[in-house]
Parts: C-alpha cells; sequence; structure tokens
C-alpha cells in the first residue's frame, strides 16, 4: 500500500473448521455455516462466497463507470459469475466467469462500462494474473 492510502473498511472474519466449519465476522452480520462443495453439509462454501462478494463488487464498479460516462445503468442489469474450483497434478487453483447482462443498451455503451469496470473493481484487480478469467457481456 502507498503512503497516500487510506483503508476506507476492513472486513474480519474468523473461520474455525476450514470448509467443513464456520465463518463469522467481528460484527456478526456474517455468520456461516461452511461445507466442502458437493459434499453433504447445508453450509455454503469459499467458491460461492467469493462468487457473491466479486460479483457485488463488480456491480459497484459498473456504477461507479457509468455515472463517470454519464449513462444511465438500466434497472434488470445482472452480474452472474462463476467460480470453478480446479484441480490438475494434484494442486488446485480457480478459474472464473462474469456473465453480465445491461439489457437496452448498446452493445458498445455496455461493453465499455463493463472494460471500465474490470480496471477499476478491487476484485477484478485482486484476480488479474493470478487465475484465468473470462468478462462476457451477455
Amino acid at each position: 500500500m502507498t503512503q497516500s492510502a487510506k483503508p476506507l473498511y476492513t472486513a474480519k472474519v474468523r473461520t474455525t473448521g476450514g470448509r467443513d466449519g464456520a465463518s463469522r465476522s467481528s460484527d456478526g452480520r456474517l455468520d456461516i455455516r461452511l461445507s466442502t462443495p458437493g459434499g453433504p453439509g447445508g453450509g455454503t462454501n469459499p467458491e460461492q462466497l467469493f462468487a457473491a462478494g466479486w460479483s457485488a463488487c463488480f456491480e459497484g464498479a459498473m456504477a461507479i463507470a457509468a455515472r463517470k460516462m454519464n449513462i444511465m445503468l438500466p434497472a434488470g442489469l445482472t452480474v452472474d459469475a462463476e467460480v470453478d474450483l480446479n484441480v490438475a497434478d494434484g494442486a488446485f487453483f480457480l478459474s472464473a466467469r462474469l456473465n453480465v447482462s445491461l439489457p437496452g443498451l448498446d452493445r458498445d455503451v455496455a461493453q465499455a462500462v463493463v472494460d471500465a469496470a474490470h480496471q477499476t473493481c478491487p476484485c477484478s484487480k485482486a484476480t488479474r494474473g493470478n487465475i484465468e478469467v473470462a468478462i462476457n457481456l451477455i
């Protein structure tokens, strides 16, 4: 972090029990059970949590980009995130797709908003160069 950077918010979450455990935020707003993907448990998993966080973050980045471009985002916009847990040669890794729908916007305008959001979204920045990512305008 640079000298001039100022944290706006710090999320604090404690997890116990790993993939079949539980996670709780310091403020109590997040209190969830975890389960291994495809396993018998009734909880969520890290991949789902990451998909939810990234899609929400990306939508916020699109709103900022649209405001800067003087564009009104459509009420029916959606961001569907797909996060894959993969394995190759005994090593686990993630890949992801964001499928963005901006109904009613001209495709070139919608693509400009999506491209700008992908450059500024903190989650997009965190994954850039680290995992395979596809951003699809649908």
